[in-house]
């Protein structure tokens, strides 16, 4: 395995032809749309990527990828620490295929007209993915009161029944 800062393009068809691992890392400067919806103090995304041909004959990019991240707590407004943990497996679609004929545990991936994956790209995908939908602290550690009223609901009046008139109908 080598560690070194990765290829931002890579060709999996020649990859996979020699097995090849990597182990290395992205800088997260480069990644902005993950920028825009979270903070790190970390310069680097460390990334493991293996390229294998599987007993069906389909070119497989699996790996992983992990980042801490500061994300905004929704209850509070503060920061949530967060380790952005991100597992994938993806497959190359040739041109007449339809991803709906891969296997379920495999992804369809596009390649761009060299023939190449825009490694870099998916991992920040695969990152942004990986971000809770709402995140927030647990409640124990939240600065926000869980079980806060944010007014009073008046007492129930003695209201008629909007359907009384059809019983006179009846």
């Amino acid at each position: 395995m080598q560690n070194l800062k990765l290829p931002i393009t890579i060709d999996p068809y020649k990859s996979a032809q020699r097995r090849l691992e990597c182990e290395g890392y992205f800088d997260v400067s480069a990644m902005e749309r993950l920028l825009s919806v979270c903070s790190t103090d970390s310069q680097q995304v460390f990334v493991k990527v293996n390229f294998n041909v599987d007993e069906l004959g389909l070119v497989v990019i699996t790996g992983s990828a992990t980042l801490n991240v500061d994300l905004t707590c929704q209850r509070c407004n503060g920061l949530l620490p967060y380790d952005l943990n991100a597992k994938f497996a993806f497959t190359p679609l040739k041109k007449a295929q339809d991803e709906a004929d891969l296997p379920s545990y495999y992804d369809g991936i596009e390649l761009d007209e060299n023939g190449e994956v825009h490694l870099r790209e998916l991992v920040e995908d695969e990152l942004m993915l990986a971000i809770p939908l709402i995140p927030r602290h647990a409640p124990e550690d939240c600065e926000a009161e869980a079980d806060s009223v944010w007014g009073e609901l008046p007492e129930e009046l003695d209201k008629p029944n909007p359907f009384d008139v059809l019983k006179q109908l009846k």
